[in-house]
């Protein structure tokens, strides 16, 4: 809105020195009007300015003000309107630009869920807000209507499109039992629902506040397109200082600076980022800030986390063994009592196998990452997880399937195995990712080696690191060389959060929810899809092209323009039209981003 309204005050100023010039026949009362307004911009721009640089930056603005200075005291007040028309109507195809290109993250938010249809205790519907629901109300959703929170059917049958939040374009048909995401259409049934997470924890919300997170985020990219200010602002100044010392007149000197104006520089790379940002979420990739796409694009090496990454979401129980005297289906309640409150895939896959209304209740639960959970059941130490972990003194196994161990008292009780099905897209994803010229790809998976080696055989991963602890995921990654950096991790798990972290770029496989390895990642992934990396790689580099090449061609054209201008070819007034043109090119170039490459369908 500021830039507006600036632009407006411009061309009103513009209208009436127009009037008072060619109607009124008064030239000089023109001369002062346009000299008034100028000097209280340029006041304005020096004001700017200094913010800019104390906050770290470093800006040209300084030749827009010298611009407006110097056609004011050679008398070229009318090029000195013409200059403040470009810099505030670039502002504002700035900010136009802007607005265009994140377009779906401002419909995401605008289509979050406000009110449900509340079921009180004696039956009747009462709608309230999204957000003052409980968990355990039960809410009724008519067809047509958003779920208003993640929960469970109860009662009904119908189809819901989930398109939104995971891509697929399909209806999904949920009945009683089944669960609800939060953002998904109702389709034609009326359904009842049990509340399972608030709003705020809920599905919609947590990609709500991913993308809120990116908006709030600067880009780098921004700031090395500021690097290019000192070297650019000294070329513009040696330029119009030879043409005013061999001509002898400070008229070259205006005309120079007045093509030199850096609007073109400073919008390249920002709407370049930011048409990238929208093309990353319309294809269900939320990237939080422009530094991201940068390092995206940049990316020589990638660690994939196996169980859920590379693996499906949902393992299925393969096998018992049992090493005492106890029976199959205690076995299971002992082991699926601990794993309760385990937000891992191998606790959500045994879960599957029990009745929640069987399970006993656990005391002094405790959570070892990496190696399992220990509690307290019916007085008794139940450990579940690695073999070195629930117990010392075990059998020697050679498991070549994913398992998961049980110990009662320190004494080994028998072990669970889970086909691990391999995600259908994930060979071609590695493969597409190594044609992209990422080579350098390793798996890095708490499992056993034999599991690990088989996964990545049939992928055609070379590098494997087996059995590893968070801290051992974030030693491979810091080890990477530099020539092989920067290195990319992609994982979906509460284990995979300190890894995400600590990688130069973390990508979080986030359709199950709003986990910590989301809210630690750089850029989510919202469809349950691995092809979506090798996706990302592609239009960050574009993103990075298309912005790169702006800055350059913004660059050329100026410097080419002032040498043009130094030789007394372009007067001050055509010289200030010209930028407006080269500042509209500069953001349609810019926005070249927010599309895909001729061939290409996203």
């Amino acid at each position: 809105m500021k830039h507006q309204w600036k632009l407006g005050v411009t061309l009103l100023v513009g209208v009436i020195a127009l009037i008072l010039e060619f109607i009124f026949h008064s030239p000089i009362s023109a001369r002062v009007l346009i000299t008034i307004v100028g000097v209280l911009m340029a006041i304005s721009l020096v004001i700017e300015m200094v913010k800019t640089i104390k906050s770290g930056k470093y800006g040209v603005d300084i030749l827009a003000i010298m611009a407006i200075i110097a056609t004011m005291i050679v008398g070229e007040y009318w090029a000195s309107l013409m200059i403040l028309i470009m810099l505030t109507g670039g502002d504002s195809l700035e900010d136009y630009a802007a607005s265009q290109a994140g377009k779906e993250l401002e419909s995401l938010l605008k289509n979050a869920p406000q009110s449900a249809h509340l079921l009180t205790a004696d039956s009747k519907l009462k709608e309230v807000s999204a957000d003052d629901l409980k968990v355990g109300d039960f809410v009724v959703v008519k067809p047509g209507e958003l779920v208003p929170v993640d929960g469970i059917i109860t009662q009904g049958s119908s189809t819901f499109d989930e398109s939104s939040l995971t891509g697929e374009s399909a209806p999904v048909s949920k009945t009683h039992n089944q669960k609800l995401m939060s953002g998904s259409i109702n389709g034609d049934s009326s359904v009842t629902m049990k509340v399972e997470k608030i709003a705020s924890e809920s599905q919609y919300q947590a990609i709500v506040h991913l993308v809120q997170s990116s908006e709030a985020k600067p880009a780098k990219f921004v700031k090395m397109a500021d690097r290019y200010a000192v070297p650019f602002t000294i070329i513009a100044l040696v330029i119009a200082g030879v043409a005013w010392a061999v001509s002898k007149d400070p008229v070259r000197f205006a005309e120079v600076l007045v093509v030199a104006s850096p609007c073109p520089l400073i919008l390249a790379a920002p709407v370049s980022l930011v048409a990238g940002m929208s093309r990353m979420s319309r294809n269900h990739i939320v990237v939080k800030s422009g530094t991201a796409i940068e390092k995206i694009a940049l990316t020589k090496t990638i660690a994939f986390d196996k169980t859920g990454t590379l693996t499906k979401n949902q393992l299925k129980l393969n096998d018992v063994q049992l090493y005492a005297d106890i029976s199959k289906e205690e076995f299971l309640k002992l082991a699926a009592s601990v794993e309760q409150n385990s937000s891992h895939i191998l606790a959500r896959s045994l879960l599957k196998e029990v009745s929640h209304d069987t399970l006993y209740p656990v005391s002094d639960l405790k959570e070892i990452t990496g190696n399992g959970v220990v509690a307290t059941v019916n007085n008794q130490e139940v450990k579940v997880g690695k073999l070195d972990f629930v117990s010392l003194n075990h059998p020697k196994l050679s498991l070549t399937e994913t398992a998961i161990h049980v110990s009662i008292n320190g004494e080994y009780v028998g072990y669970l195995t889970f086909s691990d099905q391999i995600r259908p897209e994930a060979k071609q994803t590695i493969a597409d990712l190594k044609e992209l010229g990422v080579e350098n790809i390793m798996m890095l998976t708490g499992d056993d080696s034999l599991v690990a080696n088989k996964v990545a055989k049939e992928l055609g991963i070379e590098q494997v690191k087996a059995e590893c602890l968070p801290v051992d995921k974030i030693n491979y990654l810091k080890a990477v060389k530099a020539d092989h950096r920067p290195v990319m991790m992609v994982g979906d798990g509460v284990n995979d959060a300190p890894s995400l972290s600590a990688s130069d770029i973390g990508i979080a496989m986030g359709a199950t929810g709003a986990t910590a390895a989301s809210e630690s990642a750089d850029a989510v992934i919202l469809v349950d899809d691995l092809a979506h990396v090798s996706r990302a790689v592609k239009i960050a580099r574009r993103t990075m092209h298309v912005a790169k090449t702006d800055v350059i061609t913004g660059i050329v054209i100026l410097i080419m323009l002032m040498l043009v201008a130094s030789f007394g070819l372009i007067p001050a007034l055509f010289g200030a039209i010209l930028q407006e043109v080269v500042d509209t090119i500069t953001i349609v170039l810019g926005l070249l981003a927010k599309l895909p490459p001729r061939g290409e369908k996203y």
